[in-house]
């Protein structure tokens, strides 16, 4: 399917239905056109999954209909300042109760990479593993590099920003088997081993840091925090401590759920870096830089502005509009 020309005969229907969203009123033929046109859009969307998934259309078609979406199901009141709550207190505070998790994860990893990487570029047997030298050569001195440029950024952005929030809602959701996270820190781990040790041998360890360092940093940051969110859920069914085993899966659970909402955001930011910064031609020292700053406030956001919240009573377990009702009983 030619994506560029399904997009262009559709055009005109995603504008319309984008203005009707939009609109804070809206007469009865007008709301009857929203309802076709959400219909009409949501199996072009369907269509562009099976056929030719191009993540910006899938991004901008997804976005449209969660918009769309407000109008049907009635929420045209959603409180601005219920979400500036959530993100200011609830969210720190549910990345701040599993940042020691967050850390551990991080050091493991980065510690059993830099392991795993001295192996394989001390043992030829290990590097043989990988491919012949020529092919060695080839992925150091130009497919590792290509992989940052050969896309539309905007394209390679979204693609990165769902692959990743995908990984890190797994890590989340799959925690409890206590399996899944260690899994893919492993995967992780070999991945930046053997990725190091190939740059390594043919002395292009510098390219290695300079186009992992802009994105990277938040990008695994936010993998570890997810895999660190996952492992807590494990240790919670093994060791509830005073709760009722549970109770304690229910409230950490949907603390889980404002740590992945918070990391879909982060990798939204990461994912952004890789597609418009990494493979730019910004010099080196900025593109560092500008990760260096991501990681850093997403990091203070984590430790600064959550245990400022947690002093404040929240604690990250559903608060605000997502709070469950509590009704007082006598005696």
């Amino acid at each position: 399917m030619d994506i560029d020309s399904f997009g262009a005969v559709r055009e005109a229907r995603w504008a319309r239905l984008k203005e009707l969203s939009r609109a804070r009123r809206l007469t009865g033929a007008e709301a009857d056109e929203l309802t076709r046109l959400y219909q009409a859009t949501a199996g072009d969307l369907a269509t562009v999954r099976s056929a030719a998934p191009e993540p910006s259309i899938v991004s901008r078609l997804s976005v449209l209909l969660a918009t769309a979406r407000v109008w049907l199901t009635g929420a045209h009141t959603a409180s601005t300042r219920e979400v500036v709550r959530y993100l200011v207190v609830g969210l720190p505070a549910a990345l701040y109760r599993v940042r020691w998790w967050g850390v551990g994860v991080a050091a493991a990893v980065v510690l059993m990479a830099f392991i795993s990487g001295w192996w394989t570029l001390t043992h030829p047997d290990a590097l043989e593993l990988i491919g012949p030298p020529e092919t060695r050569a080839a992925i150091a001195e130009q497919e590792f590099a290509s992989y940052y440029t050969e896309y539309d950024s905007t394209s390679f952005a979204a693609s990165v920003w769902t692959n990743n929030g995908w990984l890190a809602a797994q890590c989340i959701a799959f925690g409890i088997t206590g399996i899944f996270p260690l899994i893919l820190m492993y995967n992780t781990v070999i991945q930046l081993g053997v990725a190091g040790a190939v740059m390594a041998e043919q002395g292009a360890l510098d390219i290695f840091f300079q186009l992992i360092a802009p994105h990277g940093l938040l990008e695994l940051s936010a993998v570890f925090v997810a895999a660190g969110t996952g492992l807590r859920l494990f240790w919670t069914m093994l060791v509830p401590g005073a709760r009722p085993r549970g109770r304690a899966l229910a409230e950490e659970g949907r603390g889980a759920v404002g740590v992945a909402l918070g990391l879909v955001l982060a990798l939204f930011a990461s994912g952004l870096i890789e597609g418009y910064v990494t493979g730019s031609t910004m010099p080196w020292w900025l593109k560092i830089v500008i990760g260096v700053i991501a990681v850093t406030a997403f990091w203070m956001y984590v430790f600064v502005a959550g245990r400022a919240a947690t002093r404040a009573g929240a604690t990250g377990d559903s608060e605000g509009d997502f709070a469950t009702d509590k009704v007082a009983l006598a005696g």
